[in-house]
């Protein structure tokens, strides 16, 4: 079975919980709060500049030219694309640098960059690979979904456009289709890697938009000496 086939498979439930999360139906209908989607953007961005550099990184570790190529011509999209269209927003949303800076890294988008950059050093530049896929092929089919009917927010329909068009279409299945020769290709066990490190980021594209909408951060612990933990009968 071709990798793309079987994973899709298994990721339905968190691509499903995708496709109905409120952050995503809310974004839609235009009942999307603006807070949340601006708390998403500066999240977004802390992932995108680090999944940018891991696209350079997995093209320097890889030995397949293929990988190589498109790794390099999919970062270089990124700075010209979605980054780009990322600063358009903070523009219009008069998210500052400041504001930026000041804003921690909730623990989603923590995890998942730390997720990627993990399987560069624990794994292969192929689980990078495909540790990386879900990102851009999720929110492709968002961005097609979502593009059946738009937002009537302008700003939430450009975002909505910047994953629905043909380049995005193009270029995910040039991925699918080295991605697909790639596992054929690997051993067993790393088969199994590929397999679960895009499974996990999966899950971690269905709890980014959670991260969201609930404005997620840190736990501050106990404010005066440790905290009193109370075992449940």
């Amino acid at each position: 079975m071709l990798f793309t086939k079987l994973v899709r498979q298994k990721v339905t439930p968190y691509w499903e919980g995708s496709f109905q999360h409120p952050f995503i139906q809310e974004l839609e209908s235009d009942n999307l709060v603006p807070e949340i989607f601006r708390y998403y953007l500066i999240q977004d961005q802390y992932y995108l500049s680090h999944f940018s550099r891991l696209h350079f990184l997995i093209a320097q570790q890889t030995t397949d030219k293929a990988v190589a190529d498109l790794m390099v011509a999919e970062a270089k999209g990124l700075a010209s694309g979605e980054l780009a269209v990322r600063r358009d927003f903070f523009k219009q949303l008069a998210i500052t640098d400041k504001e930026v800076a000041q804003t921690p890294v909730a623990p989603t988008a923590y995890h998942y960059v730390s997720h990627m950059y993990r399987q560069l050093i624990d794994g292969t530049s192929n689980t990078a690979f495909a540790a990386a896929l879900p990102c851009s092929w999720l929110y492709h089919e968002i961005g097609v979904r979502l593009n059946q009917h738009g937002s009537p927010d302008p700003l939430y329909q450009q975002w909505i456009a910047t994953y629905a068009d043909k380049t995005a279409a193009a270029q995910l299945q040039q991925a699918c289709r080295v991605i697909n020769r790639l596992y054929q290709k690997s051993s067993v066990a790393e088969q199994q890697a590929m397999v679960q490190a895009l499974c996990i980021s999966s899950q971690l594209e269905y709890a980014f938009w959670q991260m969201a909408y609930t404005f997620e951060r840190w736990p501050k612990g106990a404010a005066n000496g440790s905290p009193k933990h109370v075992r449940q009968r």
